[in-house]
Parts: C-alpha cells; structure tokens; sequence
C-alpha cells in the first residue's frame, strides 16, 4: 500500500533520514518510535506524499510519487486518514462540521452523508459534543474528533501523530482502542508515538510491529520494550 525504497530526506543542508526502507501492507499496524527530533513527523509526511524525498522511491498505492502531479497525489491521499499532532481544525465549526469537512472538500454530498457521519461521532464518544466548537473542547475530545475526521472518509491507511501526547493515560487507552478497532477492520495504522507504555499495551492487543528511528535511519524493535 505505502512502500518507501531506499528513501533519504534532506533540508536545510542537513541529512534528517537516510536509506530508509519501509512497506505498510495492507491490515499491518506499526508504531513508530524515536527521540524528539528524530524525524518521526518526517517520515509519516513522507508516507502520504505530503513531503517529497530528496532520494529514493516512495510508493502510494501501487504508484510512483515521482510520476504524480499535485492533483493527482490529491486524489490518492484521499485513501490515507491523517491525524495530525495539533489536530488542525477551524474553529468557527462545529466538532460534526468539522469531522464533515472532508466530505465537503471532496465535492461529496454533506447531507448524503449524515447518517454515517453520525454513527461514526457516536463511535468515538462525541455525541454530546457533535455541536460544540473546537476551543472549548478537552485534549482527549480534540484527538477523538480528529479521528473521526480522519476515518469519515473510508480510508485504507490511517497515519497518527503523537495522537496521545496531550492526554491522560485513560484516554490514551480510549484512543488505543480506537486504532485496534480500525485495524481490526482491514485498516492498515502506523501510529508515531514517544510512549512506550502505550506500545506495551497495544502489543497485547494486536501484532503490531514496533519500528525505532535512530541516527537517521529505521530500525525493528526488539521484544525489549
């Protein structure tokens, strides 16, 4: 589905990836790992064509990023569900407005939409908030809705950033729940996380394979964590 070939990134001068392999196939669950700095958000933007390699191959569905136009990587990201770190939303929108909004830049009819759309706030325990605007919503309901917004499409792929980095350990395991419940249901997820804890508990839930980027490069972490 999301394969990188020997792939290098550069900017400013310096080297922040190199000779990086990875294939997500399709139903696998990976979490990323790292230290701060280590180019864990890099690498996810690199997998949904968001950044463009300074070497190497990356494949999008079968397809050569090199080869494919702006519009085009449009349409193929449209298979791929990102949830970012800030959660990114607009904040003169409702939380259900906000889930809906990639319907509505897709050019797909909103209200076509409604009864999944509603199903799938109330999947994510949002209900009581579908009407609430993003600022006065807690940490743990930003990353919820984020979620939603991620999946409202249908994607095959979700990619998450730190999605428990500014939440409590209870809603981190809400949240974990979640991304097993989508892999669980053919998505393939690759989660870039700091906690380690989190990775332990989901082990116990589903294969997932825990990859470490160190000096630039990406290695399979062993069963010591």
């Amino acid at each position: 589905m999301i394969e990188l070939r020997d792939v290098s990134y550069s900017y400013g001068g310096g080297e922040l990836l190199s000779a990086i392999s990875l294939t997500l196939a399709p139903g696998s669950f990976h979490f990323l790992t790292g230290p701060s700095g280590a180019g864990k958000t890099t690498l996810l933007k690199l997998c949904y064509a968001d950044l463009r390699a300074t070497a190497g191959k990356i494949l999008l569905f079968d397809q050569d990023v090199r080869d494919m136009d702006r519009d085009q990587i449009a349409r193929l990201r449209r298979r791929v569900g990102v949830v970012h770190q800030d959660c990114q939303f607009l904040d003169h929108l409702s939380v259900a407005e906000n889930v809906a909004l990639p319907l509505s830049v897709s050019g797909r009819d909103v209200e076509g939409h409604v009864s999944n759309l509603m199903e799938l706030i109330g999947w994510v325990g949002m209900k009581d908030q579908m009407d609430a605007l993003p600022p006065s919503l807690s940490g743990g309901e930003r990353q919820r809705a984020a979620l939603a917004r991620a999946v409202i499409m249908d994607p095959e792929v979700i990619i998450a950033d730190e999605p428990t980095g500014n939440v409590d350990w209870e809603m981190s395991l809400r949240l974990l729940t979640l991304l097993v419940e989508l892999n669980r249901m053919g998505k393939t997820v690759l989660v870039a996380t700091h906690d380690l804890n989190l990775i332990r508990a989901a082990k116990a839930q589903t294969a997932a394979r825990v990859l470490r980027i160190r000096n630039r490069q990406i290695q399979l972490a062993g069963a010591d964590l």
